[in-house]
């Protein structure tokens, strides 16, 4: 190894000598300023064969079934096979390559027909080229003289966003994922409730209260946290025993808290939960806010692809009357992680009045085109990924009829599903499915027998975690479970991909 890295030195030392003998070499700080630092032509092959082996080892294995859906192994021996050590010298590009193909290896396969673990699967092609499109031209979406085209597609892709939703107009931007967008949209909230805190901060404010369902995404509590209001302020609203929050009891709490001498602002409705995928009755819910005069933010990021669907865009009935709404793309309608939008009713330039921090040396304001195109100040970031593009490539593809059949689909899978485990001795169905999420038991044979009390839920909570375990071992399936509000372990399967396919029956 010494040896090895003592002649890369003595290397390099020839080619830099060779330099300096040269013309019009120019040396700073012992640094060779032009002569070339990488070799392109080398470079433009590595990335030739690299796009190969994706190509051979991911797009085209999609939507083979008899591969792995993962290779798994435990963390210390897959540290060891990946060699993940960085060292002071670089390796060849076959040692590259090689890590490359480790990489796939030993990587789940979220595109597998078999993967039912996440409210994300499959492939999309239109997608993943746009993905490619945005690395190999490493955008950032702030200006419009750096990112022109990206920033025009986010505009057309929102607008259009806005359409489903039903509102005649309103603003939005695209996010590092929907707890983001559903932090925005607190922080959103109560700079309309009380402008004075952009600059004045949390001290002299009334004790704010928001409210959220019990089955609400954990990322409530996670930005109530991070934006300094508090987990204890955000007052959970029970839920039925489909996972819908009840009315009645939001209203009883907006009541209660404002008999403590708080301020409640805010209300976040979830529309598809992540368990059960359950909607919660907005109508009601804005009904209520209108009385209080609360912030209606509906967390739509998994149910939200429902509104591309004539048959059923009637679960999100009421929508129209939320102030912001967070939708992803990359869930159901497969448009790549990260795609994660978040939609607000407010055109007067709410969002931008929020979180703009003008930075002269970015937003300059005598610029020789249209300034309002430069909408990077309505983010907290400052570089951001054109993520909206993939979503755009994909839907110009398919047209909106492509992807309303995508989420019709998805659906009548999750309906066969749940037929099909009726008919099934040791299935077991936690409750008739609203969406795409279906819960179920698997009984094993040696429980079918045994009588329903406390020691039979206590083994049946047992079976989900092993047959997880032996199915990714075996590399078979994957799929979720989890115990849920007093039940124990049960499967979560959610079956949205395109390479998912029924087998015929025979007769």
């Amino acid at each position: 190894m010494l040896q090895h890295e003592s002649f890369l030195h003595l290397l390099v030392g020839v080619c830099k000598q060779e330099m300096l003998q040269k013309k019009n070499a120019v040396l700073v700080d012992g640094v060779i300023l032009n002569g070339p630092i990488m070799d392109s032509k080398a470079g433009e092959t590595f990335v030739e064969e690299a796009c190969k082996i994706i190509m051979e080892e991911v797009v085209q294995k999609a939507d083979d079934v008899t591969e792995k859906v993962c290779e798994w192994q435990a963390p210390e021996e897959l540290k060891q096979i990946l060699d993940l050590e960085m060292r002071d010298t670089g390796e060849c590009h076959q040692k590259i390559l090689q890590h490359c193909r480790d990489v796939i290896k030993y990587s789940v396969k979220t595109n597998h027909p078999r993967f039912f673990n996440q409210l994300y699967a499959g492939i999309d092609y239109y997608s993943l080229v746009a993905r490619f499109i945005t690395e190999a031209l490493n955008p950032s979406v702030y200006t419009y003289e750096v990112s022109p085209v990206f920033l025009l597609v986010e505009e057309a892709v929102i607008k259009k966003m806005i359409e489903f939703i039903g509102w005649e107009e309103g603003d939005g931007i695209f996010n590092p994922g929907g707890s983001v967008s559903n932090m925005y949209a607190m922080n959103l909230a109560r700079y309309k409730f009380c402008p004075e805190i952009k600059e004045k901060g949390l001290s002299g404010l009334p004790r704010l209260v928001l409210f959220a369902s019990e089955e609400c995404h954990y990322s409530m509590k996670k930005a109530a946290s991070f934006l300094g209001i508090g987990t204890e302020n955000v007052y959970f609203i029970k839920t039925d025993e489909r996972g819908k929050m009840i009315p009645e009891e939001l209203e009883k709490q907006v009541q209660r808290a404002r008999k403590e001498g708080s301020a409640p602002f805010l209300v976040c409705a979830t529309a598809g939960t992540t368990v059960l995928g359950a909607f919660d009755p907005l109508d009601k819910i804005a009904d209520i806010c209108e009385k209080h005069g609360l912030w209606l933010h509906v967390d739509a990021s998994w149910g939200g692809s429902a509104l591309i669907s004539r048959k059923h865009h009637r679960l999100l009935h009421g929508i129209h009357r939320a102030d912001s709404v967070a939708w992803n793309p990359h869930k159901m309608l497969l448009a790549g992680i990260q795609c994660c939008a978040l939609l607000v009713k407010d055109n007067s330039g709410l969002l931008k009045r929020c979180y703009s921090a003008e930075a002269a040396y970015l937003f300059q304001q005598d610029k020789f085109y249209d300034v309002s195109y430069d909408t990077g100040d309505k983010s907290i970031q400052c570089s951001r990924r054109p993520d909206a593009f993939k979503f755009w490539l994909m839907w110009k593809a398919l047209g909106t009829t492509g992807l309303e059949e995508r989420v019709n689909r998805a659906l009548a899978l999750a309906r066969y599903l749940v037929e099909e485990i009726k008919k099934r001795e040791g299935f077991q169905l936690l409750l008739e499915p609203e969406y795409a999420n279906v819960c179920f038991w698997y009984i094993p044979p040696s429980l079918r027998k045994m009588e329903d009390g406390p020691e039979f839920w206590q083994k049946l909570h047992q079976v989900a975690p092993i047959i997880k375990e032996r199915m990714m071992k075996k590399g078979s399936m994957m799929l979720g479970y989890q115990p849920h509000r007093g039940k124990v372990n049960f499967f979560r399967q959610v079956v949205i991909s395109p390479q998912e396919l029924i087998e015929s029956k025979k007769n």
